[in-house]
């Protein structure tokens, strides 16, 4: 497959919705569609896959999509749509298998059964029904009601749903009513009215769906896009840091020097179109017994590694670039994969590679770091984001430098490449992007990152309680030697031993309103596991290990996060504040984990 024949996509801004009378909120409607796509280079078929887009702009459906950006202190407000319909205005199958014996939405349960793991006496093939989905704004410090909770899902609009199916999710009517009793908005069949107050730090956000048991498809499928949030007196004044970024109404062929990045694995089949597995056999080559014989579901696989990389949207792009510093967002969006980035002058040079230019890291989920933080490499787990500045200045023109990606082709344990485990594969997943420098065309008067000073980072207050909790991992109760089933999330007991817990247990998280507390997480299993909690920014307090000295965080985990890795046989210990009432979900960012049963609800208040 050829690479570095195609300029890297940098996302233009969402357009607003036209003729909206509210002058205090900027709202935008939005919705899911299915569309075909350039992802492969040039020459090569173009691929089926699903994006977000302005539901009254139809040229701005991509994926991933246009970006949303976003003011402190003015709320956005979003009609987000499920269109996932054919031209005639059916609802249209999934592009992937979906396995219907996980604990998922569920749709055809109806009203009694949905969002449940159903009952089956034979092996059921993949479902092939309307699909659900919901929105959720990862990062952002939300209302339960606009927050995609993953039983709040919806079908599309659409003639020829079947009977008996379930509509909605369980969740779904409560925080509609929640909803437009306070924002006064109506929701309609097929879609769900959010709004973001924006209050919280200048910070690199993101959306994606987050429909239960599903999520892992959906994403894969197209369904992603970057929020920005800008402004405050948790930013920095325009000029500082390199700019412009796309804003709505740019003119065509305008020059960015601030551009977001969203780095992901894929496959692809001969004909264009994504492939994802269709069977457990694909994991770990177990072909059955499934149902009734075993308690392995059938489709479902603990994690997925695609073959290629893509970046906004495109396989191995190349970016024209100017010796002058870039404003790079990145952020890891995919399913399973770890990324170890570097820039290197050579893409096949032998692992571990030296790099040739360092990031210097200002930002985190969270905004700003206290302080810039200058490293050779990025480790970034799914769900991650790293706010970077790249210094080109000293670079000569007509130079090429690579992004690669020295992350393993499996999941990650932890530990260095080259080292602990074989870096990723040089020719493919071992190369992300390209970057060909030019000459410089106006003069650069940006700060340099050495020289920055961020706005001030204030620390959170004393925690009022600890809480332990487990992360485990279980084999079939069938086949012992067949695993793993299923990952879960627990507690602990007085003795220190896990109490896995599945997602429709009750719940456990039930913090104060504005209370801080600690969470630690002890990973019991091999793996390491990227943990988001939803609805607040965390501190990453410190990692233990039995026997040994608590280890501080790494100086680019210093900022407020909502994701962390919690590494296998490590206590990871994080502190949150806990100021916004109602029903949210932590989970395992592993997509795969997330949708067999590594997800728990907490209740605030």
């Amino acid at each position: 497959m050829h690479k570095y024949v195609v300029p890297l996509v940098v996302p233009p801004a969402m357009p607003a919705a036209p003729d909206t009378h509210d002058t205090g909120v900027d709202h935008y409607t939005i919705g899911a569609r299915q569309f075909r796509q350039q992802v492969l280079p040039p020459g090569s078929p173009a691929t089926t896959v699903w994006g977000y887009g302005s539901a009254v702009h139809p040229g701005t459906f991509h994926y991933p999509a246009f970006t949303i950006e976003a003011r402190s202190g003015t709320p956005v407000r979003v009609r987000w749509k499920n269109e996932l319909r054919n031209r005639r205005g059916g609802y249209l199958p999934h592009l992937l298998p979906v396995d219907p014996t996980l604990h998922w939405a569920n749709p055809p349960g109806g009203m009694r059964d949905r969002d449940a793991r159903p009952a089956f006496r034979s092996t059921p093939g993949p479902y092939r029904g309307p699909v659900p989905i919901v929105t959720h704004l990862h990062g952002g410090r939300n209302t339960e009601e606009s927050d995609g909770y993953t039983e709040a899902w919806y079908l599309p609009d659409a003639p020829d749903l079947p009977a008996g199916y379930a509509e909605v999710g369980s969740f779904y009517q409560e925080f509609r009513t929640k909803s437009e009793d306070r924002f006064g908005a109506a929701w309609g069949r097929g879609d769900a009215v959010f709004q973001y107050a924006n209050e919280e730090r200048a910070s690199t956000l993101w959306f994606h769906d987050h429909a239960m048991g599903i999520t892992r498809l959906n994403v894969y499928a197209g369904l992603a896009g970057f929020y920005l949030l800008r402004g405050g007196r948790t930013d920095l004044p325009e000029g500082v840091l390199p700019g412009p970024a796309p804003r709505p109404g740019d003119p065509p062929g305008r020059t960015y020097y601030e551009i977001p990045v969203v780095i992901q694995d894929r496959s692809f089949r001969v004909d264009g179109s994504l492939h994802y597995p269709a069977g457990r056999s694909a994991f770990d080559g177990f072909k059955g017994p499934y149902i009734p014989g075993s308690d392995i579901s059938p489709i479902w696989n603990p994690e997925f590694f695609g073959t290629m990389m893509v970046s906004n949207g495109r396989t191995w792009p190349f970016l024209r670039v100017e010796p002058r510093r870039y404003r790079f967002r990145l952020l890891n969006g995919c399913n399973s994969r770890y990324l170890i980035l570097k820039i290197v002058s050579r893409p096949l040079a032998h692992r571990p590679a030296q790099a040739a230019l360092p990031f210097w890291q200002i930002g985190s989920e969270g905004g700003f770091l206290p302080s810039p933080v200058r490293l050779d490499h990025l480790l970034i787990a799914p769900a991650e984001r790293a706010d970077v500045i790249v210094d080109l200045t000293s670079v000569p023109a007509g130079t090429e430098l690579y992004l690669i990606n020295e992350g393993p082709d499996k999941a990650f344990q932890g530990g260095k490449a080259g080292t602990d485990f074989p870096p990723a594969d040089p020719d493919t997943t071992g190369q992300v992007m390209k970057f060909e420098v030019g000459v410089l065309t106006t003069p650069d008067t940006t700060v340099p990152a050495s020289q920055l000073s961020l706005p001030p980072f204030r620390p959170l207050g004393r925690a009022s309680r600890t809480r332990r909790l487990s992360l485990s991992e279980q084999k079939s109760a069938s086949l012992p030697q067949v695993g793993p089933r299923q990952m879960l999330l627990g507690t602990l007991d007085d003795h220190g031993a896990a109490v896995p817990m599945r997602w429709d247990d009750p719940v456990t998280e039930n913090p104060a309103i504005g209370a801080t507390e600690v969470w630690e997480f002890h990973n019991l299993t091999t793996d390491a596991h990227p943990i988001h909690v939803h609805e607040v920014q965390f501190q990453v307090l410190d990692r233990r290990r039995a026997g040994r000295p608590a280890m501080p965080p790494a100086p680019w985990e210093s900022g407020f996060k909502d994701t962390a890795i919690a590494y296998p046989g490590v206590v990871t210990r994080l502190k949150a504040t806990f100021d916004r009432p109602g029903r949210y979900v932590w989970h395992c960012h592993m997509l795969e984990h997330e949708d067999n049963e590594m997800m728990r609800p907490f209740t605030v208040g």
